[in-house]
């Protein structure tokens, strides 16, 4: 038979031997920029007829390959508080997708259409040869300024033109795997939360006059018919006014006498 151990208790404190990431260097900013859209087609089964042009609404999201690209990294002499410094002019190309809605009245509902764009920035960073670029959009957002659809002929399909405006707020870092040894305070787990009692059952009122029987030793009948059935007292009726009537003259007496 086999026992098992107890965990022995952790140190309140020890050195300890970890992997993270050095950061190096980090911004925040934003960035706007507009897309120019021309002669592009609509989706497949759409036409102008299809839909309104002012309910036509986009959004913008990160390319799922490649969304981030470092394109060059060149090192530049700078002045930073009258000290002579070496930085990094990082070039970043970032890929994107637009994504249009159509509200469609042609049966089909809403149609989307994806189109993928790229813009490239500048920003001067600490990023020594080793380190890599991070960015994390901390907002990504798109509206359209203007929208625009052009009939096509019989050889042609329907196309539009599209000036859309994106904005982004964008964080930015120079990291670097580093292997750390710290002094540190180990983290220790929380009392649990008592779930609490089960509830006590309710349950509704009884009606012991009539059932059950038992409760009431006098009353232990085995039948429903030797219950002593009372019925209520009749409601009284209303008191009858009883209008005495005059007697009746017999005038035949009278004429007799005569």
């Amino acid at each position: 038979m086999s026992y098992r151990k107890k965990c022995p208790p952790q140190p309140v404190q020890d050195i300890l031997c970890i992997n993270t990431e050095k950061v190096y260097d980090w911004i925040v900013n934003e960035a706007n920029f507009d897309l120019n859209i021309t002669d592009e087609d609509l989706p497949n089964g759409v036409t102008c007829d299809d839909f309104d042009s002012e309910d036509v609404t986009c959004t913008v999201i990160p390319a799922e390959v490649d969304p981030i690209e470092v394109i060059n990294v060149e090192d530049r002499q700078f002045v930073i508080d009258g000290t002579e410094i070496e930085l990094q002019v990082v070039t970043i190309r970032k890929n994107f997708v637009v994504i249009f809605n159509f509200p469609t009245d042609n049966g089909n509902g809403d149609v989307e259409l994806e189109l993928e764009f790229s813009r490239s920035e500048q920003v001067v960073l600490c990023a020594p040869e080793g380190t890599e670029i991070d960015v994390t959009y901390t907002e990504l957002d798109c509206f359209i300024v203007s929208f625009d659809c052009e009939l096509g002929d019989t050889d042609e399909d329907d196309t539009f033109d599209a000036l859309v405006s994106v904005r982004l707020c964008q964080s930015i870092q120079s990291v670097f795997p580093v292997t750390l040894e710290i002094e540190a305070d180990y983290c220790l787990p929380r009392e649990p939360l008592a779930v609490g009692p089960c509830p006590t059952p309710v349950r509704p009122e009884q009606c012991p006059v009539l059932f059950p029987v038992g409760s009431n030793t006098s009353q232990n009948r085995a039948d429903a018919g030797a219950y002593d059935y009372t019925e209520a007292p009749a409601e009284p009726e209303e008191p009858q006014l009883e209008v005495e009537q005059p007697a009746e003259v017999d005038y035949t007496q009278d004429e007799q006498s005569e």
